[in-house]
């Protein structure tokens, strides 16, 4: 690692912030490979489609206005919105609008969302720094793997902002060639600042369940104290360089395999707006009306198995805002029953307060597979059971759409796109993106693409 000789600013190269910093030191100056390169530009589709279901929602509105009322004024776009701001202010709206609907991707060693910090960060960064496509497609796969190794070696849970703006600084600090000594210390800095999501983050039981709120992960504001983490320590500040030594709050394996197997290769993508311990229900519930032909109004039951972390959000039977409707498998379920997965893609205040869903939720109940749980991170089951007119009709056990292990096609995750869009975006916008993308994954042609921000205004 460049800039390093035995130790880093007193903390030995060994520590695990030096071994990171020496990871990003070399992986940015490296040719891209090409299966993490087409994960990054699959990433940018499916992150922009969910910035753009989530951008008129309430809380967005709120991160748009206060970012633009009190971060410096900057020609950077803030997406689909006809307005610019700084680096940072429109970082933070963009990655408003991206983990809304929690409609972006996310990873199962983490368990968590890096799309949501990395690539608003990335994009921001790239327009300071006027830096080439493969410049941004190298710092996101970075940003990927820092976050996600880190948040993976997390001793307790913590929602995604806990970890990400780890993931925030790496990726800004690739475009910006930031020196190894500073980089140690934005990372430390964002670690120790971040926010801390305990009420959220809390083992269950959890009295009370926390409400939905447009807080949620803590993600935009990780992007802020990451990339303002950056910033103090170009300008001198220090942080604890030894913070990811502490053995209470974090296990990294020996070796950290960074690079190794590019986390950002094993993404998962989502094909409704909710948390992702409810797809494999919603895909067994679905997979059961299909069979079967069921008539919803003539459901008596539905009993869903699946893991301890399925029971931890609140799943509460009567939403009264969206963000508790993305935290509700009894809702969601009912919902997609009812009114068809279309409901939740992206799903609308009109789903609110149905009572024709409210009764079937009602009737859902939720137990722990002893099974699923001892395979959760590395795989999220389900099984769903419903009884009709006494009859007892049993799911396959299932895991969600979209795993890495069984990705969404190109053609998928472009009629995915199209749909979390459709009432924000026309579709002369939808081809102008979807075309810069396909064009991006052919490498000759991309060099001399415009740059992504041009086609998001």
């Amino acid at each position: 690692m460049s800039g390093t000789s035995g130790e880093l600013n007193g903390f030995h190269q060994n520590s695990i912030v030096a071994r990171i910093v020496s990871y990003v030191d070399t992986a940015r100056r490296q040719p891209v490979s090409n299966l993490p390169r087409q994960a990054a530009i699959r990433c940018i589709l499916d992150l922009l489609g969910a910035a753009a279901s989530g951008i008129n929602q309430p809380g967005v509105l709120a991160a748009r206005k206060t970012a633009l009322a009190t971060m410096a004024a900057g020609d950077v776009p803030i997406w689909f919105s006809g307005t610019t701001s700084s680096v940072v202010g429109t970082a933070w709206a963009n990655s408003a609008a991206a983990a809304a609907l929690d409609l972006d991707d996310g990873h199962r060693l983490a368990r968590g969302h890096p799309g949501a910090a990395v690539i608003p960060t990335a994009l921001a960064v790239a327009s300071e720094t006027d830096a080439s496509l493969e410049d941004i497609l190298r710092a996101i796969i970075i940003g990927y793997d820092v976050g996600v190794t880190i948040g993976a070696a997390r001793t307790t849970y913590g929602n995604t902002g806990t970890w990400s703006s780890y993931a925030v600084v790496a990726t800004a600090a690739v475009l910006r060639r930031t020196a190894p000594e500073i980089l140690a210390h934005a990372l430390a800095i964002a670690g120790e600042s971040a926010p801390n999501q305990l009420f959220a983050s809390a083992p269950a039981p959890r009295n009370p369940a926390p409400e939905g709120s447009d807080v949620k992960e803590g993600i935009p504001w990780s992007v802020v104290t990451g990339l303002v983490a950056l910033s103090l320590a170009e300008a001198g500040h220090t942080g604890p360089c030894n913070i990811l030594d502490s053995t209470r709050h974090y296990r990294f394996s020996e070796d950290l395999r960074l690079g190794v197997n590019p986390h950002i290769c094993n993404t998962y993508f989502k094909l409704y707006a909710c948390c992702r311990h409810i797809h494999a229900p919603l895909d067994a519930m679905l997979q059961l009306v299909g069979r079967y032909s069921i008539d919803p109004h003539a459901i008596d039951a539905i009993g869903v198995e699946s893991t301890s972390g399925a029971l931890r959000i609140s799943n509460r039977d009567n939403p009264t805002n969206l963000v508790d409707v993305q935290y509700s498998i009894p809702y969601c379920l009912a919902l997609a029953t009812l009114r068809g997965p279309q409901a939740l893609l992206p799903p609308t205040p009109a789903v609110l307060g149905q009572s024709a869903v409210v009764d079937l939720a009602r009737k859902v109940t939720l137990s722990v597979n002893a099974d699923f749980d001892a395979r959760f991170p590395a795989e999220t089951l389900a099984r769903v059971t419903v009884t009709v007119m006494g009859r007892h009709l049993v799911s396959d056990v299932t895991a969600p759409k979209g795993e890495a292990s069984d990705p969404l096609s190109s053609a998928e995750l472009e009629v995915k796109f199209r749909a979390a869009t459709r009432l924000f975006l026309n579709p002369a916008r939808q081809d102008e993106i979807i075309a810069w993308i396909n064009k991006a994954f052919c490498a000759e042609t991309s060099k001399s693409l415009l740059p992504l921000h041009s086609v998001l205004v």
